[in-house]
């Protein structure tokens, strides 16, 4: 029997969930498919994707680092790819004529975050004054989904001020507006999102402006899992009343990725109920 092939592509990509989530999405949906991890170093990430096309790939998931480059293999981009300049989703476009195989870039990340807080913690987007910490591919990839959501304010930090110019800039939306990492700005924010990945080693990081977060302000980091725990932690001890995951974003923008495969959204609430039991909230 013909099984459906695709993949996870990353570097490092062994710790992906991403096989685990979209087994349990084919069961549900009674399809048979293949999805396997592609480690790929930046040099070698082109070559990679087109053996896997040449292999009869009909669709990959794409993670750190590959989103920029991703994006640029693709012959077609959706529009919230395009504004995010990355990709997190590529789908397999066959020539009718029978040319080289080509590919669809999307990225789901954003659409998965709002949906994750949305609708599985409650949070209102509508009207809130939120936070995003970091300018790289994770930040441009859910930025403008916050946006689409009704957003009042969206705040840049970045270490490297040129790249929070550079995003606020591509953003191009006066609600958005860039600020120094160390800027004493006393605005308050409703949501603060860490999208670096500055937190994920066991070094301490100071993040001066948690304190700025208004009554009842929730923490939420795209990191899952133990990956999320030091920000977390630290959001809790300067006064956040919720501190949320990526966990819920990941089964989220994976069900995006398997819409757009299969025409056929899954149920991610009994996925992201077992994964939760296997990685407890930080």
């Amino acid at each position: 029997m013909h099984r459906n092939r695709f993949a996870v592509f990353g570097q490092p990509v062994a710790h992906s969930r991403s096989p685990a989530i979209h087994a349990a999405f084919a069961a549900q949906c009674g399809i048979a498919l293949d999805y396997v991890r592609i480690e790929a170093s930046p040099e070698d990430f082109a070559v990679a994707v087109e053996r896997f096309a040449r292999e009869g790939g009909r669709g990959a998931n794409v993670t750190l680092p590959h989103k920029p480059a991703a994006a640029a293999l693709c012959t077609t981009r959706s529009e919230r790819a395009a504004r995010a300049d990355a990709v997190n989703t590529l789908v397999r476009v066959d020539d009718a004529a029978g040319g080289a195989p080509r590919w669809h870039g999307d990225n789901t990340d954003g659409i998965g975050l709002v949906r994750d807080l949305r609708e599985r913690h409650g949070l209102r987007l509508d009207g809130a004054r939120v936070l995003l910490i970091g300018a790289g591919g994770a930040a441009a990839g859910v930025a403008p989904a916050l946006l689409d959501a009704g957003i009042a304010v969206l705040a840049i930090r970045n270490r490297s001020s040129a790249r929070g110019d550079a995003l606020a800039a591509r953003l191009n939306d006066a609600r958005v507006r860039a600020l120094a990492w160390d800027d004493a700005d006393d605005a308050v924010f409703d949501v603060v999102i860490n999208s670096t990945s500055a937190a994920r080693s066991d070094t301490a990081i100071d993040w001066p402006f948690l304190h700025a977060g208004a009554d009842g302000w929730t923490a939420v980091d795209l990191g899952y899992g133990r990956d999320a725990a030091m920000f977390l932690e630290t959001a809790r001890a300067r006064g956040a009343a919720a501190c949320i995951d990526g966990l819920g974003m990941l089964v989220e923008q994976a069900a995006e990725s398997f819409r757009l495969w299969h025409g056929v959204m899954p149920d991610t609430a009994p996925v992201y109920d077992v994964l939760r039991r296997e990685l407890p909230a930080p």
